[in-house]
């Protein structure tokens, strides 16, 4: 028998006390407020705030981290941040990086290297720079390097590798990795990708750091190393999770690359 479904006035009501309890907590859908979006020029449904924010930080239970329960407030800016920012191809498993980001496939299918833009992603930057001085002033090793993400994100380079180089000699010992691989997703997404290439491969082995020498491996044209670095890591990664739904689909494509 099939089970009834609820009400669809049941539905819609759950839905909208789901979405009024993400804007109360800063992560509702921004609003496109001004601006002229073209008939069908989104792929997909526009990613919502709270879930990108969960997999901003997925990344710390993998690398031995536990951050304790309910997970730090976003910036006030993040939901205007996913909501303007273009889709990515060549993604690393770190803080601020959620693999929703990577959401058109023929950009995917047709990327031939990773190179990085170096423009903004959007006129959030001052805002979430505000945010950033912020977490760094409090000297804790999470809300630093959760700002040094976000920033890597929104293309605030420089200020992102500045926070990192004045927290990294404060940090507890079960820290460091986490800022190791930090390091090496900002060198990446800057476009020094031999550099971070060479940063991962240093780095002692983790489900994180085997998932970002897959993707270095995928883009910098090492289809076979890619394959056994990205088998390791979704392996390892919950079937449930979106992070192992992206490595798989990195998967995909360097069996496609053979």
């Amino acid at each position: 028998m099939t089970p009834a479904q609820p009400p669809l006035a049941d539905l819609f009501a759950r839905y909208l006390n789901q979405q009024s309890s993400a804007h109360a907590e800063g992560l509702g859908l921004a609003d496109a407020e001004g601006e002229v979006v073209p008939y069908d020029a989104v792929p997909v449904q526009p990613v919502e705030p709270r879930l990108a924010w969960s997999e901003a930080l997925a990344v710390l239970v993998p690398l031995g981290i536990d951050a304790g329960g309910r997970l730090p407030a976003a910036p006030p800016e993040w939901p205007a941040l996913v909501a303007s920012h273009e889709p990515e191809v060549a993604l690393p498993f770190a803080l601020g990086n959620y693999p929703q980001l990577v959401r058109h496939l023929p950009a995917l299918l047709q990327a031939s290297d990773a190179r990085a833009r170096s423009a903004p992603v959007h006129s959030v930057a001052p805002a979430l720079l505000d945010w950033a001085r912020v977490q760094s002033a409090t000297r804790q090793p999470l809300a630093t390097l959760l700002a040094v993400g976000v920033l890597r994100l929104a293309r605030e380079y420089d200020v992102a590798e500045e926070l990192l180089r004045d927290v990294r000699p404060t940090l507890p010992k079960a820290w460091l990795s986490v800022a190791a691989n930090e390091a090496a997703a900002l060198a990446w997404q800057r476009g020094q990708t031999e550099q971070a290439d060479a940063l991962w491969a240093a780095q002692a082995e983790s489900v994180p750091i085997l998932f970002n020498r897959g993707v270095a491996s995928l883009f910098l044209g090492r289809t076979d190393a890619a394959r056994t670095f990205l088998t390791r890591a979704t392996a390892e990664l919950p079937e449930v999770g979106a992070w192992h739904h992206l490595g798989r689909l990195y998967l995909a494509l360097a069996e496609m690359r053979r």
